[in-house]
């Protein structure tokens, strides 16, 4: 928009970075297809981490579709929609949690096997979008909450890979709960990161647009 709306003069689509939009997009189909896999996976072997990262991979997707919504729009709307993604990566933390501390009662131990593979595959998709996004993450809390959602999921899947050969060597339910409690950990760790970076973004985008503009005589 070549405007100004009332967060402050728009971006305008052409001061977007072409590689950035094509990224969001990759990283949107990507995910979306991994939430897929990881729910059917998860639910084959009973692995509540990858239940858990099942719903990451739906709220990452759901995520990058609002960057590219509010990428023509200016600093306070981007700002807003990161603030409403901090909040989810919050919300999401919270759940996994009580998902591990419900299954640690039923101590039922997951599938390796199924874990394993699942968590390699999911890797190999998280690393491709994290390569693609690594230039970005400098950007504003909007491209940052971005890369940090990419970062973590590839970090979790490392993890889960750990998890599946834990689970194997011990044939117990903790080495799932215990990442799934790191996968909580970091959603919310990053929360808090993108929440105070998007507070403090509105803020300023607010007072730009409060002050007057001074015309010369």
């Amino acid at each position: 928009m070549a405007g100004c709306c009332s967060g402050g003069c728009a971006a305008g689509g052409a001061t977007v970075s072409p590689r950035y939009r094509k990224a969001l997009w990759i990283a949107l189909v990507i995910n979306a297809l991994m939430f897929l896999v990881e729910i059917l996976g998860g639910l084959a072997s009973g692995s509540v981490s990858l239940l858990a990262d099942a719903v990451d991979f739906a709220g990452d997707a759901a995520n990058y579709g609002l960057s590219l919504a509010v990428l023509a729009h200016g600093p306070l709307w981007r700002a807003r929609t990161a603030l409403v993604k901090g909040l989810s990566m919050g919300a999401y933390g919270v759940f996994v949690l009580a998902k591990a501390g419900w299954s640690a009662l039923a101590g039922i131990p997951p599938e390796p096997y199924t874990m394993g593979i699942i968590g390699a595959l999911a890797l190999t998709a998280n690393v491709t979008v994290a390569l693609m996004l690594f230039a970005f993450r400098d950007g504003d809390a909007n491209m940052r909450s971005v890369w940090l959602c990419s970062r973590n999921d590839a970090i979790v899947n490392v993890a889960i890979i750990f998890a599946a050969l834990g689970v194997l060597g011990t044939g117990t339910a903790w080495p799932d709960l215990a990442v799934a409690g790191i996968i909580a950990t970091l959603a919310l760790s990053s929360a808090t990161s993108v929440v105070r970076l998007a507070r403090r973004e509105i803020v300023q985008a607010r007072a730009k647009a409060d002050t007057p503009v001074t015309q010369e005589a």
